[in-house]
Formats: structure tokens, sequence, C-alpha cells
């Protein structure tokens, strides 16, 4: 029972350093993006400030569906119950 407990536990804790991982590198990348269309068209920058909002909700909202996944493995091990 303490293996599985464990083991849920690392999973989850690569899980949420995977997404977290992931939410950095794109939004390294967007503001990246961003920065360079706004240097290239400076009348854009407003409208493209706009749509890189947008785009930064949805990458955080990936990041928050992994917190959830994880919070639930820790708090409502489904895993448990295979061992009875």
């Amino acid at each position: 029972m303490e293996l599985v407990i464990s083991t849920t536990i690392i999973a989850s804790a690569v899980m949420l350093s995977f997404a977290a991982l992931g939410t950095a590198i794109g939004f390294a990348i967007l503001g990246g993006r961003y920065l360079d269309a706004a240097a290239r068209q400076p009348e854009l920058a407003s409208s493209l400030l706009t749509k890189m909002f947008i785009i930064a909700g949805l990458l955080d909202a990936i990041a928050m569906i992994a917190v959830g996944i994880s919070l639930y493995f820790a708090f409502a091990n489904p895993f448990l119950a295979l061992l009875q």
C-alpha cells in the first residue's frame, strides 16, 4: 500500500514538473514571437497583445489541469481500490 501511495506521489510530481516546464517554454516562445512581431509592425502591437494574453491564458490552463489531476491522485487515489 505504501508503494502505491509513494509511486502515485512521485508520478504526480513528475506530471507537475513537466506541465510547469512546458508552460515556461511556451511563455518564452510566446513572448519572443510577440516582440518579433511588434518590432516588425508596431501598429499591430495592441492587437497582438490581446491575442498574446488569450494564448497565455490557454497555456496556463494546461498547467492548472495538471494540478487538478495530481491533487485528485494525491487525495482520492483511485489505485488504492485495486489493492483490496
